[in-house]
């Protein structure tokens, strides 16, 4: 009944809605992108910086790929890329939060500590200091987003856990001999996980952008894998002769952000009734 009132809840949210069609719209596009695409590393010189067409509806570029060909193959390593950071953020951030704030005392002191060092150092800067000692990869680079961001969820999950180890079903749980592993993964983790999926939602659309900054820097997604921060470095360079090298691209990276921040949103709405309320 709970379940069926949330997913209710998210339904007739506009913001979660809107931002829910504009992912599947970006996954159904990585998905079928063999098909509704032509091969994104061919070379043709012959029709190297021709303009949006017929045969080409978003251009070429200055080798004369598909403008269009290359956006959907970098959708792929856009949602990729967003997806396994968030994920390992979301996993790291959840173990750490789940054991400052079950519990407290000593090593919730300890964890915090290290939390608030963390987050004295600038993310982006210490992705680009990590990087400089290791090879620009993908793999790398969804790597070391997901370790320099699981700050804020380790927050957010001490501060429910905090709240819901004292509560009566948990005390109940703990007085009929039941283990620390089980309390926590059983009976606090579920109920603590609501602003840990908000926090997914909007850490994709920031890794998104960290992504396509690093690759627009030369240090992330490296050529000829197509990347919509890559493509834009061909885009500032052909700027006063080939917008649609940087307006295209730049789109992409728009609408993908906005649509996870619409769905951040959205849910937020959506599993907070008091915040919905107010608003």
């Amino acid at each position: 009944m709970v379940k069926s009132e949330l997913l209710q809840r998210i339904i007739s949210n506009k913001m979660a809605m809107a931002g829910a069609l504009m992912v599947l719209f970006m996954f159904a596009m990585a998905l079928l992108a063999p098909i509704i695409a032509t091969d994104p590393g061919l070379v043709d010189i012959s029709k190297q910086l021709q303009p949006p067409s017929l045969h080409a509806i978003l251009g070429t570029d200055d080798l004369g790929r598909d403008v269009f060909a290359r956006i959907v193959y970098g959708a792929r390593i856009s949602l990729l890329v967003g997806f396994v950071a968030v994920g390992i953020a979301t996993v790291v951030g959840v173990l750490f939060g789940a054991i400052a704030g079950y519990y407290g005392g000593w090593v919730d002191i300890i964890i915090m500590r290290f939390v608030d060092i963390m987050l004295c150092f600038p993310s982006f800067f210490l992705i680009l200091a990590v990087i400089a000692f290791l090879e620009p990869s993908i793999w790398n680079i969804m790597i070391i987003i997901g370790l320099t961001g699981w700050m804020g969820v380790a927050r957010l999950v001490r501060a429910e856990f905090l709240s819901l180890r004292e509560r009566d079903f948990v005390l109940a749980v703990r007085s009929l001999g039941a283990s620390d592993s089980r309390i926590i993964l059983r009976h606090i983790l579920p109920n603590a996980m609501s602003p840990v999926l908000v926090s997914a939602a909007l850490g994709i659309a920031g890794a998104i952008l960290t992504e396509s900054a690093l690759s627009f820097l030369g240090i992330g997604v490296q050529p000829p894998t197509p990347s919509w921060g890559n493509m834009l470095i061909i885009g500032k360079q052909t700027l006063g002769t080939a917008w649609w090298l940087s307006v295209f691209p730049g789109l992409a990276i728009l609408l993908t952000v906005l649509a996870y921040n619409l769905l951040g949103e959205g849910l937020r709405d959506a599993l907070d009734p008091h915040l919905r309320n107010e608003r």
